[in-house]
This record gives C-alpha cells, structure tokens and sequence, in this order.
C-alpha cells in the first residue's frame, strides 16, 4: 500500500503520527524542489529505525569525528578493511569490532544521525511525501518511538520561530559586520561555533554552510544567530530567497496517483466498488481485526476520495489505528 500527498495539506508531523497509529513498516520519501532537497524515513511498526537526507546525509564518521569519539585513523583503518576484504559490515560495526568504539556509544551516534535528519524534515512546510510499506532491510540495532521524535521536533520549530526575528531564511548571506571603534564585542565560542564562523566569506548561504559542514540547517542557523545578535556578523538575502513554492516533484519511490484534497492517495492494484470495502471494514471492525480495516477503509477513500462520508471514514480510520495501537502497547496485540 502506498500513501502520498503534498505537504501543504497534510504535513510531515501529521505523516509520522498517522504512520505511528497504524504501526506500519515501509519507507517515508519527502522531496521538496524548493530546497532542491529529499529525504527517506524508515519505519518499523511505527517506529523509526533510519533517516537520510540527500544535502547533508549526517554519515556515522563524520558524526563520530566531529564529537571526538574515534580518530581519523580509526575511520581510515576500518574503510581500508571494508574495501580490502571485501567486508560487507557497516562502518560503525568493525569500529566496535576493533575496539575503537563501544556497541553503546554507537547506538547513540546512530540514533543522533537519525534525529537530526527527522528534525530537518519536520519542519519542511512544502513539498510531497510518498509512503511505500513493506520491508526496509536488515534489522536495526536502533529503534526510536515516533512520538518522542515528534515532541523534540516541535520544540524545535518554536525555536526556529523564535530566531526567524534575525534569521529569516536559509538562503540569508552572512557576512562580517564593520568593526567599530572599540574593536567590537570579545568571542567566547564553542570550537563547534568557531566551525561555523570559518566558513562565513559574504558568498555562501546558511544552507550551503550547513552542507559543507554536514552540519543541520537548525545548527546553523542557530549559531548565526548569535554571531548576528552580538554584531559580529549581518545578513543580506540571497537570490533564492523568494522563490515561489512548487506544486509536485517526484521522488524515485513515486508513481504517479491520482492525489484529491487532503486525502492521501492509497494505491492498490485491484480496486473493488466501495460498498464492499466500506461493509467489509465494518465487519472486520467486529472481529477486532483492526489492521485490516485500515486496509479497506483505505482502499475506499483511494478509489472514492469524494465518498460521502469520506470525513466519517477518516474519523473512524484514526480512531481505529489509536485503538490498534493501545492494544499492541498494553496487551501484545
């Protein structure tokens, strides 16, 4: 089964916590043509299990190096492995094979590589999602509760609303403010500022930094921030600042469906007359088979999105998948 639909009709967070409800498995694509950007989400019942992002795809070593938990020799050392032996294992494994790191303190790598490109996508306004279900590979070592991801990524949106006073978009130019007379204010940065400091030249955009950095948009824009609330640094808007939204692009997992209001598309290969599938949820209902009800009912709101009781049926779907869910946290459903 498949799902998608723009982002400004049924946003990122609302994706998640529906994905969540349901428990469902598969992979979650969002593109945006605006940021010139895309990023993939899997999800294990409901639970996010990976995340990639296409400008700054947060890889392990990187994050590993940067909070000074292996050294550049560790990282060379097990690349030379996987290249000479033909090791298939993952960068992070042979670091705790060899010793360099502990199984713990990768965990937490891995679950701040997949926070980070969550929270970036969580606060895309624009753009298109496409969920794809079925399996997303081998299993993963890290599992992290969708709602909590959820909590944080709103925290953090109040925060970005909070900068955008001085920070008003990402394709803001900083530049070095004129030094005054007092020789201007003294800086007490953190090494991670002082790494964002370097790169500000009057050319490179926040989002073009935060690349080069692999570093988030968030991070940044953070750091700017104060550089800008001290006087150090001022901004000038880049070119792409105004750029218009964009209507639809399609991701490698699209196909193209049919999307109708703020429904999301359901695709399915054998479309039955709704009667059926709206009868038929309503005697799996009975039979306490939930997941299937969603199935049906989802079938439905695909091949009829104008149904008359479209609205009715989506109540019932979200209410279906909460019970779905209080059933499998507390009894092992």
């Amino acid at each position: 089964m498949a799902i998608e639909g723009p982002l400004k009709e049924l946003g990122v967070h609302d994706v998640f916590q529906l994905l969540d409800l349901s428990r469902k498995t598969g992979t979650l694509a969002v593109t945006s043509e605006l940021r010139d950007n895309a990023g993939t989400v899997l999800f294990a019942r409901g639970r996010v299990v990976g995340a990639t992002i296409r400008s700054n795809p947060h890889r392990i070593g990187e994050l590993l190096l940067r909070s000074g938990k292996v050294s550049k020799a560790d990282i060379e050392k097990a690349r030379l492995a996987q290249a000479d032996a033909g090791d298939d294992r993952r960068l992070g494994e042979i670091l705790v094979e060899s010793g360099a790191l502990s199984s713990k303190e990768l965990e937490r790598q891995m679950r701040l590589q997949i926070e980070a490109v969550v929270f970036e996508l969580l606060s895309w306004g624009e753009g298109f999602f496409r969920f794809e279900e079925g399996p997303v590979g081998a299993g993963s070592t890290v599992e992290i509760g969708t709602e909590s991801l959820m909590m944080e990524g709103a925290r953090r949106i109040d925060e970005w609303s909070r900068i955008s006073d001085r920070v008003p978009s990402l394709s803001a130019v900083p530049m070095f403010a004129p030094v005054a007379d007092d020789g201007g204010p003294q800086l007490d940065l953190l090494p991670s500022e002082w790494e964002v400091l370097t790169r500000i030249d009057g050319e490179h955009d926040l989002r073009s930094i935060a690349a080069e950095l692999s570093r988030s948009d968030f991070e940044v824009a953070k750091v700017v921030y104060g550089l800008v609330t001290t006087g150090v640094v001022e901004l000038r808007m880049g070119s792409g600042a105004s750029v218009p939204p964009v209507e639809r692009v399609q991701t490698p997992l699209m196909t193209p469906v049919v999307t109708a209001g703020v429904t999301p598309v359901v695709a399915v290969a054998d479309p039955r007359p709704p009667a059926d599938d709206l009868a038929l949820g309503f005697s799996l209902l009975r039979q306490a088979d939930y997941r299937s009800v969603l199935d049906a009912w989802s079938r439905v709101l695909a091949e009829h999105p104008s149904h008359e009781h479209a609205d009715e049926i989506r109540e019932g779907m979200v209410a279906v998948a909460r019970l779905q869910a209080m059933l499998e946290k507390w009894h092992d459903v």
